[in-house]
């Protein structure tokens, strides 16, 4: 593999790609060995980990070549986080720059750190610091936790009743004997709630069970939320030199906001990096919406590891009607003729980027 290169940006590039990157929730048991696979012995793989071993922590390729996957230690922010950024920089290097042209890059929660490498306006070993950082620093805290509920139905269609009574329990329980419950992440079809113990045990308790649903996601503090009060003054304070630069394809953040090479302001960057964006929702439908309407992408691509944003973005393109999508099976008739939602995570659909794989557009 080739050392990391920021310029995602070709002149012949034939097709234009928008680029959403994986959040905290993409590195699990079936995940585990993929980084080894894809990139074990490169030149920046092998950099990764001597900044690991610097620090005092296992280095990616050892958490990644485990003899088994292992909740307790792969799931932990500060292994997590980093693993799930080197798995995606990997698909990142992987793409055919003469065929496809990087328009636009966006990401769910800790994507958006991704996000900043992909598109330029972090270095590779700069990103890997402040993933490393903010994962340890959210492992530490572990303030609170987060609940995901699906507000579309089964077919993947939109109940706007359901999605308002849904944030109306936000209202009903916050602030009642104890209890902090706030929306954390507009995530597609899904909201993921965050809160403390004491407002996720009245959510849970008042959401009614729906086949996993709701589900508490392991070892994940409550992201996007007021109670990481404490992990922004920690990372504004650490990551206060953080070298941010204006990025060299747009961006687009957990509000919708773009970001592009000739408006941004490192400082003002910075601090939304390290501020809002810790302690207020993340609306990743936006940041989709955003992304298809100003960027007309010929294809989404999602870097692995996994494939578990794909079900997300796919709601957010069937509430976007994008290419007449209306529900599921529309989109799984797209899908099936030619993949215009790609998971790098899905070998498959990996291979529509990949040089070698030229013939299929002839």
């Amino acid at each position: 593999m080739s050392e990391p290169r920021n310029d995602f940006r070709s002149p012949t590039a034939r097709e234009r790609l928008l680029v959403v990157c994986p959040g905290r929730g993409t590195y699990n048991a079936a995940e585990w060995g993929t980084l080894n696979r894809l990139a074990g012995g490169s030149d920046w793989l092998k950099r990764f980990d001597a900044m690991r071993r610097e620090a005092g922590m296992p280095t990616l390729s050892e958490l990644d070549g485990e003899t088994a996957f292992r909740q307790s230690l792969h799931g932990r922010g500060e292994h997590a986080s980093p693993l799930i950024y080197a798995c995606a920089w990997a698909d990142l290097l992987a793409i055919d720059r003469e065929r496809y042209e990087v328009v636009a890059v966006t990401g769910n929660s800790m994507g958006w750190y991704i996000a900043l490498a992909a598109a330029g306006a972090l270095g590779p070993d700069e990103a890997l610091h402040l993933i490393g950082t903010m994962g340890l620093r959210m492992q530490e805290t572990l303030a609170g936790g987060q609940v995901i509920y699906p507000w579309v139905d089964e077919a993947w269609r939109p109940d706007w009743a359901l999605r308002r009574e849904l944030l109306g329990l936000i209202e009903g329980i916050h602030g009642r004997e104890g209890t902090e419950l706030y929306l954390s992440i507009d995530l597609g079809g899904m909201l993921v709630f965050g809160g403390n113990e004491a407002g996720l045990a009245r959510l849970i308790e008042a959401l009614p069970p729906r086949e996993r649903f709701p589900l508490r996601l392991h070892q994940h503090a409550a992201f996007h939320t007021p109670l990481q009060e404490g992990v922004r003054r920690e990372a504004r304070r650490e990551l206060a030199s953080l070298p941010l630069r204006a990025p060299e394809v747009p961006m687009i953040d957990g509000r919708g906001h773009v970001w592009t090479p000739w408006s941004s302001d490192p400082e003002q960057l910075w601090d939304y990096t390290l501020g809002e964006q810790l302690v207020a929702p993340y609306d990743f439908t936006a940041a989709v919406r955003v992304g298809i309407r100003e960027f007309a992408p010929d294809r989404i691509v999602i870097p692995g590891p996994g494939a578990t944003l794909g079900g997300a973005t796919a709601q957010a393109l069937i509430q976007l009607g994008w290419r007449g999508l209306d529900d599921k099976a529309a989109f799984q008739r797209l899908q099936a003729e030619e993949p215009r939602l790609i998971c790098m995570g899905i070998p498959e659909q990996r291979e529509w980027l990949l040089a070698c794989q030229e013939s299929r557009f002839s």
